[in-house]
């Protein structure tokens, strides 16, 4: 009984619904399968410059609709546990799926035909549904008994992706009104919008197309994604290692740095600044900080077993040494764009998106799917009958499977990215479907156990379970 209410206390009086984060996340692992298939088919779209309207639809279904949907499902969750406080409203949650299905689906399709208009009015829908999100989480911070560096690595998170956001609809309003019929003179209660919107065109047409791309994608996948797998990794990487933080001076310097070079980043990518490779080292200072902190942190563990969950999120936080050094080159000033430089782009994105956070979530979906059914199928049973424990949940042979596939589609796909060799990105490709089949049927596996709990009778001789994992 000890243990059911240890665990209950975490979360408050009132635990949150975990239906609410596990529809995310299911969200997101239908589009991330949609995405990889859809890569497989087309390997083409990595092997060509990613100024399309192809490789843009594909990027924002991963970056929507797989990394989003399972980030900020697991942040309803996770934030209100890791800082010790209550999410604000189930209620906006919900709305918020709804917006963001609309949302990302609709800017999908809509990228994929090239309709910019559509882009923007479906854009408009996950603006909504977004700023529901970030003043839930808001208001949630607002009641965080302690702050401490993961909680400013949270909001500032939200405050980037609140950015990101508003950066995205202003180059898709842009777009837009380079269409002839967008042209005419509006009246009426109309007018005021569209001058609104044509003034807004006119600014972000001053910047280049291409630059103005590559820093609305850093505000997302830097500002919000890595940004948050530095804060929350400094809570939940103590606690599954059973570990602590072991210099607060690091934790906070990276993410202060982090927030810092992006900032800095962002000028120096759309202006096309000369300070660009500055700013790149100051985020990869930041990133060397977490590191070595992260290593800190490892060498004073408990548990000394690593388990695969745990292994999937070191590999991830180990690539962004490649991606540190490709920062590098693609910042050097002076550097030409020819097709070599062109795939290294390709290849900068494939690596931050498909190696660094995909993976390092994968390897946070096996912790946080386990322990979401496990607390709605088995906390209040602890003391009443025999329980399984987290790792009983899933193979640990398909974990395994998948890591290893992982890896090797990661190699594969990057050469044929370099090599402009749509052979090779199919293989790859394929690859990193084997290792989302073995994920599935490992989250299969998990769910048995939210619709069919898996309890026995407590023996007169069975010891009550003091832990859970």
């Amino acid at each position: 009984m000890r243990a059911s209410a240890a665990v209950t206390s975490s979360f408050g009086a009132k635990p949150p619904s975990v239906g609410l984060p596990l529809a995310f996340i299911l969200t997101g692992l239908f589009a991330l399968c949609v995405g990889v298939i859809w890569l497989v088919a087309r390997p083409d779209f990595l092997a060509a410059y990613h100024y399309n309207q192809y490789v843009i639809a594909e990027t924002h279904l991963f970056v929507l609709g797989w990394i989003c949907s399972v980030v900020m499902g697991a942040m309803y969750q996770l934030v209100p546990v890791a800082l010790e406080t209550k999410l604000y409203s189930e209620t906006l949650a919900r709305w918020h799926f709804i917006l963001h299905c609309i949302g990302f689906i609709g800017m999908v399709w809509m990228f994929h035909n090239w309709n910019m208009k559509q882009v923007g009015h479906f854009g408009s829908v996950l603006g909504l549904g977004l700023g529901l999100f970030v003043y839930n989480l808001a208001q949630t911070l607002r009641r965080v008994p302690k702050w401490n560096v993961t909680a400013t690595a949270v909001t500032a998170a939200l405050g980037w992706i609140s950015l990101a956001i508003l950066a995205g609809l202003a180059i898709a309003t842009a777009k837009s009104l380079n269409d002839a019929d967008s042209l005419s003179s509006p009246v009426g209660v109309a007018a005021p919008l569209v001058r609104g919107l044509r003034s807004v065109a006119a600014f972000v047409a001053r910047f280049d197309p291409i630059s103005a791309m590559h820093a609305h994608a850093h505000l997302g996948a830097l500002g919000c994604f890595i940004m948050l797998i530095i804060g929350v990794s400094y809570k939940v990487i103590p606690m599954f290692t059973l570990s602590e933080v072991q210099s607060r001076t690091r934790a906070v310097c990276s993410v202060a740095l982090l927030n810092l070079g992006l900032a800095c980043s962002f000028l120096a990518v759309a202006l096309r600044w000369r300070w660009k490779l500055a700013c790149a080292l100051v985020v990869i200072t930041a990133l060397a900080l977490y590191g070595w902190e992260l290593a800190a942190i490892m060498r004073r563990r408990k548990r000394r077993t690593i388990d695969w969950g745990i292994q999937y999120f070191l590999s991830a936080v180990a690539l962004l040494l490649p991606l540190s050094i490709l920062a590098v080159v693609l910042s050097w000033p002076g550097l030409p764009l020819n097709l070599l430089t062109g795939q290294l782009e390709n290849l900068y994105g494939f690596l931050g998106l498909i190696g660094v956070i995909t993976f390092a979530i994968i390897g946070m979906l096996y912790k946080i799917i386990p322990f979401l059914v496990w607390f709605k199928s088995y906390s209040r049973q602890v003391g009443r009958a025999q329980v399984p424990v987290l790792a009983e949940m899933y193979s640990t042979r398909w974990q395994a499977i998948g890591y290893w596939s992982y890896l090797a589609g990661l190699a594969v796909s990057s050469g044929g990215i370099v090599y402009s060799s749509p052979t090779l990105i199919r293989w790859g490709s394929l690859s990193l479907g084997l290792s989302l089949v073995a994920l599935l049927f490992n989250v299969a596996l998990m769910l048995t156990h939210f619709f069919k709990p898996k309890l026995k009778p407590l023996s007169p001789h069975t010891p009550v379970p003091l832990k859970f994992a």
